[in-house]
């Protein structure tokens, strides 16, 4: 009997923390700020409060001082939402299926307390995922979403200081790769998880969560840091009234002043390389979007795929069009090579359907060169494609023989870009053919990106046409003249760097000397060379 009675016992309790103890906090949470699905932050009343803003912050002699910053969200992030964050782990970490699962949650997160709601989003997102997939996010997607909310006011606050430590109630291994790497921060403390082996157990380690003036207390000792920044919540007030000097970031006004937006030319670092699927933050009503859409989605890009396979360039763009896909192509088309040989093609690349665009809007078939192409893309390729070696003699014998067949398509960067930035052009190309024609490529996006370094490459093709209205510009520039080329007496790097610029004027994009190693490298920890035997036991 007595087990039975503890049994009670304890669901009684359960009941109590879940329902009725949180009737309460609902019905004052309605009240104040009527019900609204994307309210799951940790957002407090607004409190007047006794520290000045950081808009009068006095930058003059900061670089011996040290900084402390009250938590990242609310304070270095315009946006007070963390459940985005969260969702960016659950989906491009766990799976689809983990997403929905806390997109589920939502309305049991919305009547939860600021604790409760990190310990339940904690364990749905990181609960079995493996740590190495945490730290490969870590560096790869959620940076992006981090500079795109980033708080101009606080930033300038925060880099003006020599050192710097940032204090946060969100799990560590989510924010210190980024607070590390792009902002400079010398140390992050932050919740730790527990693990077991290589994966989360999804519960918080024997610590608990952070309790941020505590934790100053423990890391500074009896020394007081010299400035702090905090938001104008009033449990921030404990923890700011230990700094010697403490500021604090309005969010309201912050969500509402443009100018604490962070434009990309004042990026701490440059943003060139970044991984995942998802295009958009995924705040609770986006995400519930593109759930929605997703079964049509998978349709829409079914079809948009066979109309290239099955129907002629004509009637496939019309019916691409039709369906949402926006191809805009201009400049001048190429006159017929009077030589035994093709024209060759020198293009931008931003995802594996470059080539096929390019086909599809000049009417005619083209020949596409490949290093590496997942099987599924080569079978449902309206175009032909050839796969490269790698062997720089190999690969130009090959080339030749294409062009004395025909057209030919190149990307010479070696593999994609999202951003505006053009990688290292490899000069082999140059050395093939004397007819070059640049074709700059630029591809948008609204909800998945259609290229991959860490995911499935099978899949780009669809996720790109999931999109609702995935838009591709092609601009064909004109016949590089003879005088420009290796006939006229240039260098191969010559006329590929002449090349690379002419493209990025085209399209306002900035060139860099990265290559396809340096993407593969900081994406995925590899120099993209896919291995036959993929499975591992290393965390």
């Amino acid at each position: 009997m007595e087990f039975p009675m503890m049994l009670l016992r304890l669901a009684e309790w359960v009941l109590y923390q879940l329902l009725a103890n949180s009737y309460y906090r609902a019905a004052r949470k309605m009240k104040s700020y009527g019900f609204h699905f994307g309210y799951l932050s940790s957002k407090p009343p607004p409190q007047p409060s006794s520290f000045p803003s950081v808009v009068k912050y006095d930058f003059e002699s900061r670089e011996s001082q040290t900084l402390v910053a009250c938590d990242i969200h609310r304070v270095l992030l315009r946006s007070h939402s963390f459940f985005p964050y969260f969702m960016l782990v659950a989906f491009e970490g766990g799976s689809i299926f983990r997403a929905f699962l806390l997109l589920l949650s939502c309305p049991v997160l919305w009547i939860l307390n600021h604790e409760l709601r990190l310990k339940v989003m904690t364990f749905i997102t990181f609960c079995g995922l493996r740590t190495n997939v945490m730290d490969s996010i870590s560096r790869a997607v959620l940076p992006k979403f981090y500079l795109e909310n980033l708080n101009l006011h606080a930033y300038e606050v925060l880099a003006s200081a020599g050192s710097k430590v940032v204090f946060t109630s969100v799990p560590r291994v989510m924010v210190e790769g980024f607070l590390k790497e792009y902002l400079s921060v010398d140390a992050v403390v932050g919740t730790e998880l527990h693990t077991v082996g290589c994966y989360f157990s999804g519960l918080l380690s024997g610590s608990g969560l952070l309790v941020k003036h505590r934790a100053l207390k423990d890391y500074f000792g009896d020394t007081k840091p010299d400035i702090g920044v905090g938001s104008s919540a009033v449990h921030d007030h404990l923890f700011l009234s230990l700094c010697k000097e403490a500021y604090v970031v309005n969010n309201e006004e912050s969500k509402s002043n443009f100018n604490s937006v962070m434009p990309r030319d004042k990026y701490p670092k440059p943003l060139i390389f970044h991984d995942g699927r998802l295009a958009f933050l995924p705040t609770p009503s986006a995400a519930l979007v593109m759930f929605m859409w997703l079964p049509f989605g998978i349709l829409l890009a079914i079809y948009r795929i066979l109309l290239g396979i099955l129907l002629p360039y004509g009637w496939a763009l019309s019916l691409g069009v039709w369906s949402g896909l926006n191809l805009q192509i201009k400049g001048i088309l190429p006159e017929k090579s009077e030589q035994k040989q093709g024209v060759l093609y020198v293009c931008t690349h931003r995802t594996l359907l470059d080539p096929v665009f390019l086909s599809t809007c000049l009417a005619k078939p083209l020949t596409a060169v490949t290093y590496s192409l997942s099987k599924v893309s080569e079978l449902i390729a309206p175009i032909r494609t050839v796969r490269l070696t790698r062997d720089r003699k190999k690969d130009g014998e090959t080339m030749q023989r294409l062009l004395r067949e025909g057209d030919l398509v190149v990307c010479p960067e070696g593999t994609t870009c999202r951003e505006p930035y053009l990688l290292r052009f490899s000069s082999l190309f140059a050395e093939l053919a004397d007819e070059i024609v640049p074709v700059a490529i630029n591809t948008h996006v609204s909800m998945f990106y259609g290229t991959t370094a860490s995911g499935l490459k099978c899949l780009d093709p669809i996720f790109f046409f999931m999109n609702p209205r995935p838009s591709c510009y092609i601009q064909v520039l004109g016949k590089l003249p003879r005088e420009l080329t290796c006939a006229g007496g240039r260098s191969s790097c010559e006329v590929a760097n002449f090349i690379q610029k002419q493209l990025a004027d085209a399209l306002g994009f900035e060139c860099t000397t990265l290559t396809r190693r340096d993407k593969y490298m900081m994406l995925a920890g590899n120099e993209g060379i896919v291995q036959q035997d993929k499975r591992t036991t290393k965390c």
